[in-house]
């Protein structure tokens, strides 16, 4: 049973097309991500999951269950992050916890909860509307941790969070999916999805674009990653024909090898060692999830991101 699934789902706004024939299969137990730029329709989809919204056509099932034909029993098995949740400025952090935790007919420690996310005891006897931002966010998280759910929907869940409070939150989802929960993680820090999903879809002007890893995303773009050698002299030995090697050029003294498979870089190095070659220094770099994501949502290709001025190549022959 998929965790999420929807055929052909379809959202209009009188002349706007917000979702468009979408079919979308998040399994269960995965941490998959949910990326596209503004207006391309993440937020329309979370709430027709949610049952916020109804859809002009196709349908939507989460945890196996019509979302429009019962959407009360989902709500009782899911936990929500919304995007810019509006919490009660007069409450204490430990009063919404336990409101959340009544609501949910649960009993969790509100202390426990508070724990996980960074929260201590002063921090939950203060009212919210002296919380930071990164600090409500922290206890939205932990509200939405209620009832240990079988799905979490965390719609943008680092906004406002300091470096610690990301590390935190990546470490939470980790620790959850570990234990069986799925998680649905719509965000545009892609850094954040790509350290923490183990797949990713690419949503652009409402249409579903890609479904992969990261990593397939990468090969299915050529985005693989280049290994960066400089070398005393130059290099004798073929390493245009290892297994996962795609390229090979020089410029000013530096061979780059590009991959479109990352273990092929020690491969290369294996072979110029053995060799007999010197070589003086070695860097690695892989594109970026941000350079997968403009090619996938943009006319452009991986290449367009790149920020370092193009070189004269000469190829290197094997």
């Amino acid at each position: 049973m998929a965790a999420i699934q929807t055929n052909d789902l379809t959202k209009r706004f009188d002349d706007v097309v917000a979702v468009d024939g979408l079919d979308l299969r998040v399994r269960e137990g995965e941490v998959f991500g949910f990326l596209g730029p503004n207006g391309a329709g993440k937020s329309t989809t979370i709430d027709v999951l949610l049952d916020y919204v109804r859809p002009t056509a196709g349908t939507a099932t989460v945890l196996g269950v019509d979302v429009r034909e019962e959407s009360a029993a989902i709500r009782e098995r899911i936990g929500v992050l919304p995007d810019g949740i509006d919490l009660y400025d007069r409450l204490t952090g430990r009063r919404h916890l336990e409101f959340a935790i009544e609501w949910a007919d649960a009993d969790d420690d509100p202390h426990a909860i508070l724990d996980r996310v960074g929260l201590d005891d002063r921090d939950a006897a203060r009212s919210v509307g002296d919380y930071s931002k990164g600090m409500q966010q922290r206890l939205a998280l932990g509200m939405a941790l209620v009832g240990d759910p079988d799905l979490l929907i965390l719609d943008e869940p680092s906004s406002g969070l300091d470096p610690h409070g990301i590390r935190r939150m990546r470490d939470l989802v980790r620790e959850e999916a570990r234990n069986g929960t799925t998680v649905f993680f719509s965000s545009h820090v892609l850094g954040q999805v790509e350290a923490v999903c183990d797949r990713v879809g690419i949503l652009s002007d409402g249409e579903l674009v890609a479904v992969d890893t990261v990593e397939g995303l990468r090969k299915t773009v050529g985005a693989g990653s280049e290994l960066r050698l400089r070398v005393t002299g130059g290099i004798d030995v073929g390493i245009g024909d290892i297994d996962g090697v795609e390229s090979v050029r020089s410029a000013d003294g530096i061979y780059r090898v590009a991959c479109s498979d990352s273990r092929a870089k020690a491969r290369v190095v294996t072979r110029l060692t053995d060799a007999g070659v010197d070589i003086l220094d070695v860097d690695s770099a892989e594109a970026s999830l941000e350079d997968v994501f403009t090619a996938y949502t943009t006319d452009g290709d991986v290449r367009d991101a790149e920020t370092d001025d193009p070189v004269p190549v000469e190829e290197v022959a094997p």
